[in-house]
């Protein structure tokens, strides 16, 4: 899009943004320079590992040396695996005692998405209370706003980023444990990418950090008048590719090896704040980011590559309100239509919200265009509780999915009329007032005498 300062601010430029949104009538050599981002290649073999990249966490323990800030640090009891990024930097992943820091689009959209990560806890024996807290005082990261509209600012970015970590800091006090306890897992990769980004500008900046600083003071959320900002940002992806061998080796209940999955790499995971992404020799030579198929061959499925894996899943934030068949035809041509001619994939797998959502809600679109493609969509922990026994029903939540998922099931042995006949018991069971929790809902409540000085 073009700007033009001159024109009627008052008219209606394209896709309703206002007269400074003009057509630039690029020329197609143009068209594609201007858009080649989405298929930005970010891997091993395309970045110069000799450029030097400041590790912000360098500058960060520098602080804390100042008393400038307290670091929540991962600790033993955290049972932390180390990891490799793409700069050959060790990231060390906690694997119990987390606070989940939940996602609004995967609580909306994709609920099968956080009960299944849940529930793999779970079955690894891990206890709620104690190994792992799922509480109710938490916000939304607001990057969606930030993105979608561009009306959020970096100060309200920052302060809802050490908002919600210094509750994870502070959530063990009302179950007897001291601050720290329970470690921050963030479940969306769009909160994820932000709190990167967000941690990083408070990291460079003491204006930022004053500016916060007053605003958590009025709030009680600073610990002995200091920030807490958390050792790493770790995603819930990440867990689980530390994971994997433990969940395919205790856990796995079904073959999945004649399954042909396609991987589709969040943008948020691995192209924002790339130095912090994981990369593994194990995997993909090491060339590409690890996650997600790192627990696909753990499982034994077939992954299978395919053109477009570095293209974006189309979601863009702002243009999937306001340009929206644009975001759909996107997820379709040069995603969902070349896994499907190319790879002939049974199941296209993520680790992102937004990806997700998008892949899954919007190939319905297609057949207004002659353009059938259909292909299930969801997420690697999705994808690991259905080849652990998980209910497809119950527990995975299929039911909410747009795209088909009924001959995935199947082909994994799975009977879906069956499962869903379950379902439906289990629905009258619900209805007459007998409620099964995956999670104790006590848990989830927080004292009022949490918050405060610790």
């Amino acid at each position: 899009m073009g700007t033009n300062d001159s024109m009627d601010t008052q008219a209606q430029g394209i896709a309703g943004h206002g007269a400074f949104f003009q057509a630039t009538n690029l020329s197609t050599d143009e068209a594609e320079r201007a858009t080649s981002w989405v298929r930005k290649h970010v891997d091993r073999r395309t970045i110069d590992l000799g450029e030097r990249i400041d590790d912000i966490r360098d500058h960060m323990w520098e602080l804390e040396k100042e008393g400038e800030i307290i670091v929540h640090r991962i600790r033993d009891e955290h049972a932390p695996v180390m990891t490799k990024t793409l700069y050959g930097w060790d990231k060390r992943i906690p694997t119990k005692q987390l606070w989940h820091h939940k996602s609004c689009g995967q609580c909306g959209n994709i609920p099968g998405y956080p009960t299944s990560l849940l529930w793999l806890m779970n079955e690894l024996g891990q206890v709620p209370g104690r190994d792992y807290l799922d509480e109710t005082d938490q916000t939304s990261c607001t990057a969606w706003n930030y993105h979608g509209s561009g009306i959020g600012n970096v100060e309200s970015l920052a302060a809802v980023f050490l908002r919600n970590f210094h509750q994870a800091y502070v959530s063990g006090k009302q179950h007897g444990y001291g601050p720290g306890y329970f470690y921050p897992l963030v479940h969306c990769g769009t909160s994820f990418g932000n709190y990167k980004e967000v941690r990083k500008y408070l990291i460079e900046s003491a204006e930022l950090r004053e500016k916060v600083k007053k605003i958590l003071g009025k709030i009680g959320r600073l610990v002995d008048g200091k920030i807490v900002i958390p050792e790493e940002i770790v995603h819930y992806s990440e867990w689980l590719h530390v994971m994997r061998n433990r969940i395919a080796s205790d856990l796995q209940k079904i073959d999945v090896s004649h399954i042909r999955t396609t991987v589709h790499p969040a943008c948020h995971v691995y192209k924002m704040v790339p130095e912090d992404a994981i990369y593994d020799p194990d995997v993909l030579g090491g060339n590409r980011v690890a996650v997600t198929t790192s627990v696909l061959m753990a499982l034994g499925a077939q992954v299978i590559d395919y053109s477009t894996w570095y293209d974006c899943c189309g979601f863009g934030f702002r243009h999937i309100i306001s340009e929206r068949e644009f975001t759909r035809s996107f997820t379709i041509d040069r995603k969902i239509k070349v896994a499907q001619e190319e790879a002939k994939a049974d199941v296209m797998v993520g680790h992102d919200t937004g990806c997700i959502t998008t892949m899954d809600k919007n190939q319905w679109i297609g057949r207004a265009h002659e353009k059938n493609y259909s292909m299930p969509i969801m997420a690697d922990v999705q994808f690991a509780a259905l080849a652990c026994g998980a209910d497809p029903f119950k527990i995975v939540q299929l039911q909410w999915h747009a795209s088909p998922c009924e001959e995935l099931v199947e082909k994994m042995g799975i009977s879906w009329s069956e499962a869903k006949k379950q379902f439906e018991q289990y629905l009258k069971q619900v209805e007459a007032g007998n409620v099964e929790y995956l999670y104790d809902p006590n848990l989830a409540l927080v004292s009022a005498q949490q918050v405060g000085p610790i």
